[in-house]
């Protein structure tokens, strides 16, 4: 089982630490995240069907995870967004993952937060987001679309 877990972090680790540093947005909270969600896999031993279904399944528990320390704690987002922007690894021309992008992301409501970053950083679909955070596909567009105001409100409001 030991080595199991080693592999299971190997694979999953990073991507579930990014996903949670942007919920949470505090690297202390989600490195918690990470490893709740890690000893809730082995508590429960789950059986998957595929690799996309056990992939899924380590990004709903840490979503939900994520959800619970948001609901216990009342402070607000204290990562500083350039240890955000190392720790998630932007190092691409993209517009999205621009500094001042993360920044706005951050910003945003946790659910709009959520989707987002699923879709343009993790590369999700629609449908598979719909599934993983176990919502409708139409729920996902709307948060996404929501979501694409915001961070577009913000940056006019930047530029004037």
């Amino acid at each position: 089982m030991s080595i199991e877990i080693g592999e299971k972090y190997h694979l999953y680790g990073n991507m579930l630490f990014k996903l949670c540093l942007v919920i949470l947005a505090n690297e202390a909270d989600a490195e918690d995240a990470v490893q709740d969600t890690f000893l809730k896999y082995m508590r429960k031993n789950p059986e998957f069907i595929s690799s996309e279904h056990e992939k899924a399944w380590f990004i709903r528990v840490g979503t939900n995870v994520c959800k619970d320390i948001l609901r216990t704690r009342k402070r607000k987002a204290t990562v500083d967004i350039d240890d955000f922007a190392e720790l998630v690894g932007t190092q691409t021309t993209d517009p999205l993952e621009t500094l001042e992008t993360l920044e706005q992301i951050l910003r945003l409501p946790t659910k709009l937060r959520t989707v987002i970053y699923l879709f343009y950083v993790e590369g999700y679909k629609v449908e598979e987001i719909a599934k993983v955070i176990r919502t409708s596909a139409s729920a996902v567009k709307m948060r996404l679309m929501r979501g694409r105001i915001l961070l577009k409100l913000e940056m006019e409001e930047e530029m004037e």
